[in-house]
C-alpha cells in the first residue's frame, strides 16, 4: 500500500455523507451560532483586565485615604 493513498483514505472517511452535512449546515444557520461576531482579541482582554484592576486599586487607596486609614 503505497504512502501516497493514506491521507486521502483518512480524508475521506471523516467526511460527512451529503445528508449530515445538511443538518450540520442547518443547525449552524440557526439560532446563536447565526450571529457573525467579531474576531477575539486577546491583547484587548488583557489591556482591559490591567485597567480594571488599576482602576480599583486607585478606588481602594482612595477609600482609604478618606476614611482616614493610609
Amino acid at each position: 500500500m503505497p504512502e501516497s493513498d493514506l491521507p486521502n483514505d483518512v480524508d475521506d472517511a471523516k467526511k460527512l455523507s451529503d445528508a449530515d452535512q445538511a443538518k450540520v449546515d442547518a443547525f449552524l444557520k440557526r439560532g446563536v451560532n447565526s450571529v457573525e461576531r467579531k474576531p477575539f482579541k486577546p491583547l484587548f482582554l488583557i489591556f482591559l483586565l490591567m485597567a480594571v484592576v488599576a482602576a480599583f486599586s486607585l478606588l481602594s487607596q482612595g477609600i482609604a485615604q478618606w476614611a482616614g486609614i493610609y
